[in-house]
């Protein structure tokens, strides 16, 4: 407990976390101040995901790089899933598909172009496991496929009709769940030697105990979700007083908001030359979307929902995921990194960011 009170001292980041309970006061007090709710809800997520970001830090010490990544892409995208269960239980279906989506191109071009760049201004190159980076690339292939293809049928003819549409996406979900176990179950355990850290990080950092860090995990992850829920009800009001179009606000700033844990542990990662922690917090978390809560949120549908989720995304979506996954399976091959390589990787999403902010509101 020492080592947290020290570690809260001394970051004025971590002093943002007054505006934590801020947040529900205002929630019980004005819960029509859309605005005001929506940034204490930014400024509480900030020192929340840096929070975050210590305890992962101190868990990959214990576990190693690629466990820490996939532990910390799990609970990261724990808040992107209580985000889409609050969606799909209101049965906005277009937001849910859009803040996949979205996660899935955030965390594969801005989460890894950003630590590729912040990692090479403090050093010359850096290098990672190219073997895991691309089994996760593989993955996230695969699942762009499976997004593909109920959009594709269903502009190919009169068949596609929407009963065939969920048994196809059904079916699908069950098999990209499958999938996701078996490479778990590949990379951790039957060809775990293959995906050991390439990178050296910086000794001398005072290390939490092991009880402290999940601790400290289960408990901020759950605040994350509870002020996500927060920043998910105000987000669309407060989108129209910043001028922001409903496109950009599912697929770009719900999925910064939304990963901003993960992203705090993968910059963090790189500037420390832990690399392979941050390709596999990237990379990891936008698999483990793609291919395990995508059709999680499909399945729950059935239960949850007011009717039954597809798989079938609008064509700019399909479009941005595709170029994203090659985007990250051409710049991972080498497994080495440098800054420049970072900015060809942000100036891809920046393009997209820019598309979806000037998209008219009427278009999908």
């Amino acid at each position: 407990m020492l080592l947290l009170l020290k570690e809260i001292r001394g970051n004025p980041i971590l002093w943002l976390l007054a505006f934590v309970p801020m947040v529900f006061v205002a929630q019980q007090l004005e819960p029509e101040a859309h605005t005001l709710l929506f940034v204490l809800s930014v400024l509480a997520i900030v020192p929340l995901a840096t929070l975050l970001s210590s305890a992962t830090e101190a868990v990959a010490a214990k576990t190693g790089d690629t466990v820490g990544g996939l532990l910390n892409a799990t609970l990261g995208n724990l808040t992107e899933l209580v985000i889409a269960l609050a969606a799909l239980r209101a049965g906005q279906y277009t937001l849910v598909k859009a803040s996949i989506a979205g996660a899935i191109v955030t965390n594969t071009l801005f989460m890894l172009g950003a630590s590729f760049l912040l990692g090479g201004l403090k050093y010359h190159t850096q290098e990672f496991n190219r073997d895991s980076a691309r089994l996760q690339t593989c993955l996230l292939f695969l699942a762009t496929i499976a997004i593909m293809t109920p959009s594709a049928i269903l502009d190919s003819g009169s068949f596609s009709t929407p009963a065939f549409t969920h048994q196809l996406s059904l079916g699908l979900s069950v098999l990209l769940i499958g999938t996701y176990a078996l490479g778990l179950l590949f990379s951790l355990k039957t060809h775990r030697e293959f995906f050991g850290s390439a990178s050296h990080h910086e000794a001398g950092d005072e290390i939490w105990p092991m009880g402290l860090a999940l601790a400290v995990l289960a408990g901020v992850t759950v605040l994350v979700a509870l002020v996500s829920e927060v920043f998910v009800e105000s987000v669309q009001e407060a989108a129209v007083t910043f001028g922001m179009t409903p496109a950009f606000v599912g697929f770009i700033v719900v999925a910064l908001v939304g990963g901003a844990a993960e992203m705090a542990s993968a910059f963090s990662g790189a500037r420390k030359n832990r690399l392979d922690l941050s390709v596999g917090i990237a990379l990891g978390s936008a698999a483990q979307i793609a291919l395990f809560v995508a059709p999680v949120l499909v399945l729950l549908s059935y239960v949850i929902g007011p009717a039954p989720m597809d798989l079938r995304f609008w064509p700019g979506a399909v479009v941005m995921v595709l170029i994203s996954t090659m985007t990250a399976f051409l710049t991972t091959t080498t497994g080495r990194s440098a800054w420049f390589l970072g900015v060809f990787v942000l100036m891809i999403y920046v393009v997209f960011a820019m598309t979806l902010y000037l998209l008219p509101p009427n278009v999908q």
